[in-house]
């Protein structure tokens, strides 16, 4: 299974959180892969600090890398526009990581699991 890392887990791996070292460890140790995509790879950077650059690209390089298309620029707007009508708004960024995980068939790693309600995914919490 490939995973599509969530900016919180992300960031919660570069600050070396050990409950998301444990799960990213456990993943690997069940030969899980690890992906990431434009828009939390954009995330990370705008709130990396100078001295955090050498870390969060070995780490970023690590992971595989799934591009935004046309699709998946659909299925996000369809996903907020459908949320909001059941009356709940969702951040764009996070219906785009949402869309990139349908598109392609990943499962999607978060630590915010409310901001994803989509039953459709296959969401895995961290903690």
């Amino acid at each position: 299974m490939i995973i599509l890392l969530d900016t919180s887990v992300v960031v919660d791996a570069l600050n070396a959180r050990a409950g998301t070292r444990r799960f990213l460890q456990a993943q690997l140790h069940a030969g899980h892969a690890f992906a990431c995509c434009a828009i939390t790879t954009a995330e990370v950077y705008a709130g990396m600090r100078k001295h955090e650059a050498k870390a969060t690209d070995e780490f970023l390089d690590q992971l595989a890398y799934y591009e935004s298309n046309r699709a998946v620029a659909r299925r996000a707007g369809q996903l907020k526009a459908v949320w909001a009508r059941k009356g709940q708004t969702l951040a764009l960024p996070d219906v785009l990581i949402a869309a990139v995980a349908l598109e392609y068939g990943l499962a999607l790693a978060t630590g915010n699991r409310k901001h994803f309600p989509m039953p459709e995914l296959n969401l895995l919490a961290v903690a």
